[in-house]
C-alpha cells in the first residue's frame, strides 16, 4: 500500500473526532497522518479520540478475563506465540483443564468485576470433542454465573463448531487477524489470513459476537498497520483487542523492542477513530509497553484484561482495579459500586481460593510439565524454586507460574 499523507495538525484532531462522530469514516491518509503525530502532540491525539470513546462508552471500562484452558503442545509456528511448535520458552504446558477447575477459575476473575470470561485454548484449531469439552465448561459457567458473557478462543473453526459453542451458551468467539495480510506470510506459515478471516465469519454467521485484534510490534510499517485496521474495520469485530508484542525468550522475536509508550497510545486512537463504537481493549503486553501511560490509554479504550495473561503474568488485579478508579472509571456493570470495594472483594476471594484444595495439578497432566520443572522437582509451580522459571526474575515477560494449570490462587 503506498499511500500520500501528511501530518494532522493539532488543531484538526477534534475536528476529524467530531467529523467521524458525525459519520464520516477515517480514511488511510487520515490515519497515516495520525500515526505520524510528534510525541509532543499525542496526548492532544487522545483527547481527540476520547471524545469518541466517552460518546460510545460513557465513563465505564469493560472487565475481561482469560482463563487458559490447555497451555503450550501447539502445532502451529507463528514467530510471535511462547506456546509455538519449536518454542524454547519456559512456559506452563497444560492439557485440558476438567470442567470443574476451568469454571472455579472464570469464578475469581467474576469476584473482581469481570463481566466477560475469555476461555482459550492453544492449538490451531479444535476437533468436535475440544467443542464438546468446551461446549460443557460453558454450560457450567453459564449455570453459575449466567449473567456473565462468554467468549471462546480455540483457533480456526470447521463447519459447524461454531454453530455447537452457541447452542452451548457461547455469547463470542475471538480470533484475532493480528496483523495485516501483506505481512502474514512472515510471521505463520502453518495457516493463513484467509483462514483467520473465514473463523471470524463463521462466528458471525453463527450468532456469535465476533471478536477480532491485532498484535503490534511485529515490525509492521505504518502502512502495514492501517491495512490490519482497516481490515478489521471491514469485517465489523465488536470488539477488537490490541495486543503489544511480547517478546519471549525462546521466540523467533525475542529481543525485538519497537514500541513506546507514546506510540501505543497513538495506534489506540487510530482504532479508536477507525472503529468509535466498537468496544477496544488494550490487551496482553500493555503493563511493559505502556507502563505508566495505561491509565492515560483508557482515555480511548474502553477494555481490559484483568489480571495474567495465557502464559504472562499481568499487573496485580487489585492495582487494575485501582487504576480505574484513579482515573475516573467505573468497572462495567458495576456502576453503582466504587472500584476499590471490587478491590477489597477481589482480594477476598484470591485468598479464599489459596486456602481450597485444588484440581490443577490433575488437570489432564501435570499442572507444569515439559522445559518449566523437572519431575525431580517437588517444589509447586509458583513458587520461587529456581527451577520453575525463567530463571531470571527480571526478564520481561514475566511467565506466568499461577492461576489455571497450577496449584496457586491466579492473579484475578
Amino acid at each position: 500500500m503506498s499511500i500520500s499523507t501528511h501530518q494532522i495538525g493539532t488543531a484538526d484532531f477534534t475536528e476529524l473526532a467530531i467529523r467521524i462522530a458525525d459519520g464520516h469514516q477515517l480514511t488511510e491518509a487520515e490515519a497515516l497522518g495520525l500515526l505520524a503525530t510528534p510525541d509532543a502532540d499525542t496526548t492532544r491525539l487522545v483527547n481527540a479520540a476520547g471524545l469518541l470513546r466517552r460518546k460510545h462508552f460513557g465513563n465505564t471500562v469493560k472487565v475481561n478475563y482469560l482463563v487458559n484452558l490447555k497451555s503450550g503442545l501447539c502445532p502451529e509456528d507463528c514467530t510471535y506465540c511462547s506456546q509455538r511448535l519449536g518454542s524454547k520458552a519456559e512456559i506452563l504446558k497444560y492439557t485440558w483443564l476438567k470442567p470443574e477447575e476451568a469454571v472455579h477459575q472464570a469464578g475469581l476473575g467474576i469476584a473482581g468485576g469481570a463481566s466477560r470470561v475469555c476461555m482459550v485454548a492453544s492449538g490451531k484449531g479444535p476437533t468436535d470433542r475440544d467443542v464438546d469439552r468446551v461446549a460443557t465448561m460453558i454450560g457450567a459457567l453459564k449455570e453459575d454465573h449466567p449473567e456473565v458473557e462468554v467468549c471462546a478462543c480455540l483457533g480456526i473453526l470447521k463447519q459447524g463448531q461454531a454453530q455447537r459453542l452457541k447452542e452451548a451458551g457461547a455469547d463470542a468467539y475471538n480470533h484475532n487477524l493480528n496483523t495485516a495480510e501483506s505481512l502474514y506470510p512472515e510471521i505463520c506459515s502453518t495457516h493463513s489470513f484467509d483462514e483467520r478471516v473465514s473463523t471470524v465469519q463463521q462466528s458471525q454467521a453463527a450468532g456469535l459476537s465476533p471478536c477480532s485484534g491485532l498484535i503490534v510490534g511485529l515490525g509492521e510499517t505504518p502502512e502495514q498497520l492501517v491495512e490490519a485496521i482497516f481490515a478489521l474495520r471491514a469485517l465489523d469485530a465488536d470488539s477488537i483487542p490490541v495486543n503489544f508484542l511480547m517478546p519471549f525468550d525462546g521466540t523467533p522475536l525475542e529481543g525485538t523492542w519497537n514500541l513506546t509508550p507514546l506510540a501505543c497510545l497513538r495506534i489506540l486512537a487510530v482504532v479508536r477513530m477507525a472503529c468509535p463504537d466498537k468496544e477496544l481493549r488494550m490487551a496482553g503486553g500493555r503493563e511493559m509497553h505502556l507502563r505508566s501511560l495505561q491509565a492515560t490509554a483508557l482515555e480511548v479504550a474502553n477494555s481490559l484484561f484483568l489480571g495474567d495473561y495465557l502464559t504472562s503474568e499481568g499487573q496485580d488485579a487489585k492495582a487494575d482495579l485501582a487504576m480505574i478508579a484513579d482515573a475516573g472509571f467505573v468497572v462495567l456493570g458495576q456502576q453503582g459500586k466504587d472500584p476499590m470495594q471490587l478491590a477489597a472483594e477481589l482480594s477476598e476471594a484470591a485468598g479464599h481460593a489459596a486456602r481450597q484444595p485444588s484440581d490443577a495439578g490433575n488437570a489432564g497432566s501435570s499442572g507444569c510439565a515439559g522445559s518449566c520443572c523437572s519431575p525431580a522437582d517437588s517444589s509447586p509451580c509458583g513458587s520461587s524454586a529456581p527451577s520453575c522459571g525463567s530463571g531470571n526474575g527480571s526478564a520481561e515477560p514475566v511467565l506466568r507460574r499461577r492461576g489455571a494449570g497450577t496449584a496457586q490462587s491466579p492473579n484475578a
